[in-house]
């Protein structure tokens, strides 16, 4: 019987952590994608309002218990905080619950294309703000995403302008969050789980007061699937998915590199496109709106190979994570 040395052990646990962390980054970012629209979209909640809610409970318990185990660390409260942060809450939650309210209305292949004016509204904030000028070929990838976006909105047979207008919405939150965060060195000293922790934490009630205004809180209750085990299976994991999404990203990056943890985004929103057509039942095909998909997939696997063909340069490769992720 051959008895395997610790060097060769050691080998195959480090391979398995490689391949166990990039698959388990690759289903936690597709999950979290398809049980947000399964919960809004297939069963109909009513509130995305109230589903963000619950997503921001959730991260402030499940960091907070991880923080007592020492499974991560971030900075304890202070009364400080909220000024270093400020006005980052007010972004969090505008990406979190717009973003949530275009998944409801838009089917995944729309949604995903849509959400790349993220990439195009980063890119002039950092030109305009920061002085940041991007390559030529990051550009042209950056362009040919959004010639594909709007290729497939003009013939998008499923078209609608509350869906587009908080798709758009949680795009522009998603690149004010960015471009505010690396001129907030104080907010970066939180770190990402830190920035998490106290963004939901402060959000929290004043989103239960305007979901309460609002109705929402009402409607969620007389939702008629609360004793339906599945839907509350997927509620729930849309609840915790954001925890456990962020988590995934930072052991793949460990254990891999930001490169690996990029594409492995790239191929996981590749799949959401396609996969997505048949999720939801909310899709109607057309020729034009396929071709300005695909055209649109095609810039985005062009922009991922153009970000990180110079490999020595670490930082660019984290701050390209952040974006496709």
């Amino acid at each position: 019987m051959r008895v395997l040395s610790d060097e060769t052990l050691e080998e195959k646990s480090l391979v398995f952590r490689r391949i166990g962390s990039a698959i388990f980054y690759g289903l936690a970012s597709f999950m979290i994608t398809v049980v947000n629209k399964t919960v809004l979209t297939s069963y109909q909640f009513p509130s995305f309002q109230v589903l963000g809610i619950g997503q921001m409970t959730a991260t402030v318990i499940l960091l907070y218990v991880a923080k007592r185990i020492n499974l991560l660390s971030f900075p304890s409260f202070e009364f400080d905080i909220f000024k270093k942060i400020f006005p980052l809450p007010l972004i969090y939650i505008g990406n979190m619950i717009f973003g949530l309210g275009g998944t409801k209305e838009l089917s995944l292949p729309m949604l995903t294309v849509l959400r790349r004016f993220s990439i195009l509204m980063t890119m002039l904030g950092e030109f305009y703000i920061l002085g940041k000028k991007p390559r030529i070929a990051v550009q042209l990838s950056v362009y040919t995403m959004i010639l594909g976006a709007f290729i497939a909105a003009s013939n998008d047979l499923a078209f609608s302008v509350k869906g587009y207008t908080l798709v758009l919405l949680s795009d522009l939150f998603t690149a004010v969050y960015g471009v505010v965060m690396k001129q907030k060195l104080d907010a970066a000293e939180l770190g990402k789980y830190g920035l998490m922790f106290y963004n939901s934490l402060f959000m929290l009630l004043p989103a239960i007061a305007i979901a309460t205004f609002t109705g929402d809180l009402d409607a969620a209750a007389r939702f008629q699937k609360w004793d339906d085990v599945l839907f509350l299976i997927q509620f729930f994991m849309s609840c915790v998915m954001g925890f456990v999404l962020s988590y995934s990203v930072i052991l793949c990056t460990l254990h891999n590199s930001a490169l690996t943890t990029t594409v492995i985004g790239c191929l996981k929103n590749v799949c959401v496109t396609y996969l997505g057509m048949l999720i939801g039942g909310d899709y109607v095909f057309s020729v034009i709106n396929f071709v300005g998909i695909n055209v649109s997939v095609f810039g985005s696997l062009m922009y991922t190979w153009v970000t990180f063909r110079r490999t020595e340069n670490p930082v660019v490769q984290t701050q390209a994570v952040t974006t496709n992720v």
